[in-house]
């Protein structure tokens, strides 16, 4: 019988997947035409995210800045080191289409990881991040401070595909 530490940590990542799926499913929905549907997709997903989120927190899984930002360098950093690799060589053995997606995250990864180890030197020193803007590239994950590149040095998007998050 698992423990309930168990049950917490596989009820998040159902959650937290439910959450994505949605989110994806709505962006479907509204291209198909039924921002409804769209709409419940959205909501639905919001209310999965908030129990992704209780569950974490039940798990005591939510710590300090610090901690947390030490948290996802390990992940970011497992990511890009263990996880992506082989998969994107599988992928790649096989013809997939998932090839793609899985390199720009090998790459997207190592940024992950390199900007949260600025962040955490910064919590460190009892300080933020000094830079106020912090660009995505949409198609692959990419993340600049400060401004876009001209072009993403994952997929080559021009600086006009970025966008900022909230």
């Amino acid at each position: 019988m698992p423990t309930t530490q168990e049950n917490l940590k596989n009820a998040f990542a159902g959650e937290s997947q439910a959450f994505q799926k949605y989110m994806a499913f709505a962006k479907k929905a509204e291209k198909d035409g039924f921002s409804n549907v769209a709409k419940l997709f959205r909501t639905t997903a919001e209310a999965e995210r908030i129990h992704a989120e209780g569950h974490l927190g039940a798990a005591d899984g939510i710590g300090s800045t610090a901690e947390n930002l030490e948290t996802a360098i390990g992940g970011e950093t497992y990511e890009h080191n263990e996880m992506y690799p082989p998969m994107y060589e599988q992928a790649a053995q096989e013809g997939h289409k998932a090839k793609r997606m899985f390199g720009f995250a090998v790459e997207a990864e190592k940024v992950h990881a390199t900007l949260y180890r600025k962040a955490l030197e910064a919590v460190k020193n009892g300080m933020d991040l000094s830079e106020t803007e912090i660009w995505l590239c949409p198609i692959c994950g990419h993340i600049e401070l400060g401004a876009p590149p001209d072009n993403c040095p994952i997929c080559n998007a021009r600086a006009a595909a970025y966008v900022q998050i909230a």
